[in-house]
């Protein structure tokens, strides 16, 4: 990196002006300053996340702010749902968000019923709505837990018994990451839960959204919350590809990389930076999992190296960087993390964090299997076989979004050769053919099946703007 990461506090020390320059294309790439003074612990897998959690919660004092895509009424949820219960009864102010379509089909119409019972408030992300058509494809894609506002959790890891794997059957846990951290970076985080659930109806009060947390450690952090279209995740992986010097390691539960940011993976590993990829071997969305393995070919040729991931999942989110930076969260590398949701992440310049994750990182290449060019074969980094995922659905939905963008732009390059195509793009071409000929042949013969859906979509399309422009037009503030 061009700046060491003790030159970029904030406030701001001494500084050439060059570093100076480094900072404040770090903080307007990222829409986040640079705050110094906190503590940042590792936490690996969803036990050690479950137990640190619930060890929060149950300590809690004043307030209690859970945000996260999937809580499923399952033995972790119920847990969580029973703690949080617990503490609104002893007049903690608890507040859940949760995300319509991640919580979709996992929870019944009761199971907040014993937390709203005793005082707690449950708000839901962006339900469907008629006169919101296309609205469903923005979710809350965070997992936050902010706790008196002083000790806050961000993760990737949900509120799911699919986590702990399943001991019976011999699968074992899915492999994530995430971080408890302390210091003035809570109040950061605090804040990000505030802006969603202000979002959603009646602010946080007073007392609860602002916060003063004394420093606990030496720390540099940004803290980046994102919303829908604001890309402030997607602008600081480029910058980062761009300004790493000597390594980028990277692991990511549902990569489908956008042209703009593969081609800067690709160039700075033909620099010379050791750029490695670490994707899971058995997905639990395998549709995501081929359209990521699609765009191997070209990773590789530019000298990527790629791994898959020997466990059951490897849903983790990291970033490392030059055994300096590091960035973690729940921000996944493709197009509805970067553009479509609301996320979280810390981006953390400091070594010995940045050097543990990259520990952790080599730990997890020796339970990896690496993908090479020119041979069926694959190197194998250890013993135990990629196996079978038991599940299907239910995971991170968006994802499959993503593929579909991704396909589409794949497509749409080979129509209007506005870009050269890499290889491994050209194996989506002939299904994508195959699928326009045979929607042709539909067409031809039974012309209703296509025109009757394409009608009703066309109706739904014109009555949610039409409603759209009388609301704009009433006096008042907008909705």
């Amino acid at each position: 990196m061009s700046a060491q990461p003790s030159d970029l506090p904030h406030p701001a020390r001494n500084a050439t002006p060059v570093q100076r320059l480094a900072e404040q294309a770090f903080s307007r790439a990222a829409g986040a300053p640079l705050l110094g003074g906190n503590a940042v612990e590792l936490l690996i897998d969803a036990q050690a996340h479950y137990d640190a959690w619930l060890a929060a919660i149950r300590s809690a004092q004043r307030s209690v702010l859970l945000e996260n895509y999937i809580i499923r009424e399952d033995a972790v949820g119920c847990a969580f749902r029973d703690a949080l219960a617990e503490r609104a009864r002893a007049g903690v102010r608890v507040c859940i968000i949760s995300d319509w379509l991640g919580g979709l089909g996992q929870t019944g119409a009761g199971f907040w019923r014993p937390l709203q019972q005793a005082g707690g408030e449950v708000r839901v992300y962006n339900p469907a709505r008629l006169d919101s058509p296309l609205g469903w494809l923005s979710r809350d894609h965070r997992k936050l837990l902010v706790v008196d506002g002083r000790l806050g959790f961000l993760s990737g890891v949900c509120l799911s018994a699919r986590w702990l794997g399943d001991p019976q059957r011999g699968v074992p846990p899915w492999r994530d990451s995430g971080v408890a951290v302390r210091g003035p970076a809570v109040g950061e985080m605090l804040h990000a839960f505030a802006d969603t659930w202000g979002q959603l109806g009646a602010p946080l009060p007073p007392d609860l959204s602002a916060t003063a947390a004394d420093p606990a450690g030496k720390v540099d952090l940004r803290v980046i919350a994102t919303q829908p279209n604001t890309a402030g995740v997607f602008r600081l992986d480029q910058l980062i590809a761009a300004m790493a010097k000597r390594s980028l390691w990277l692991t990511d539960a549902y990569f489908v990389g956008l042209a703009p940011y593969v081609q800067a993976l690709i160039a700075a590993a033909r620099d010379g930076v050791d750029v490695r990829l670490l994707v899971p071997g058995a997905s639990d969305i395998p549709a995501v999992a081929a359209m990521s393995r699609a765009g191997y070919r070209a990773l590789l040729e530019a000298g990527v190296r790629v791994f898959e991931w020997n466990g059951s999942m490897l849903h983790a989110k990291t970033a490392v960087a030059d055994g300096r930076w590091a960035r973690i969260g729940s921000s996944n590398l493709n197009l509805a993390s970067w553009i479509g949701n609301c996320e979280i992440d810390l981006a953390v310049e400091n070594e010995e964090f940045a050097q543990r994750l990259e520990l952790q990182y080599l730990a997890d290449l020796r339970n990896s299997t690496e993908i090479v060019l020119g041979a069926r074969d694959r190197r194998v980094r250890c013993e135990t076989p990629p196996p079978r995922h038991p599940h299907r659905g239910g995971g991170s939905t968006s994802r499959a979004a993503a593929g579909a963008l991704r396909l589409a732009h794949s497509v749409g390059a080979a129509l209007t050769q506005q870009r050269v195509l890499a290889r491994a793009e050209a194996g989506v071409l002939p299904w994508s053919a195959l699928t326009l000929l045979l929607t042709a042949v539909v067409a031809v013969h039974w012309p209703r099946a296509l025109s009757w859906p394409a009608a009703v979509l066309l109706v739904w399309l014109a009555v949610t703007l039409a409603l759209r422009w009388w609301r704009l037009r009433r006096p008042g503030p907008p909705p």
